[in-house]
C-alpha cells in the first residue's frame, strides 16, 4: 500500500502541472468568445421554440 507523504505528493503535483499544455491568451479569448456566442444562440433558439409552442397551445386549447 502506498504511503501518504505530503511532500512527495506536492512534488508530483508540481511535475504534472509542468507537463500540462496551457492554452495561449489568444486561444483562451477565442474559445471564451465562442462559448458566449453559442450560449446566446442556444438561448435565442430555446426562446423562439418556447414561444412557438406557447402559440400552438393557445391556438389548439385556447390558453397559454
Amino acid at each position: 500500500m502506498a504511503s501518504l507523504n505530503p511532500v512527495q505528493f506536492f512534488r508530483e503535483v508540481r511535475q504534472e502541472v509542468g507537463r500540462v499544455a496551457w492554452p495561449s491568451r489568444k486561444e483562451t479569448l477565442i474559445t471564451t468568445g465562442l462559448v458566449l456566442a453559442l450560449s446566446a444562440l442556444a438561448a435565442v433558439f430555446f426562446l423562439a421554440t418556447d414561444k412557438i409552442i406557447q402559440l400552438a397551445m393557445s391556438l389548439l386549447f385556447g390558453f397559454g
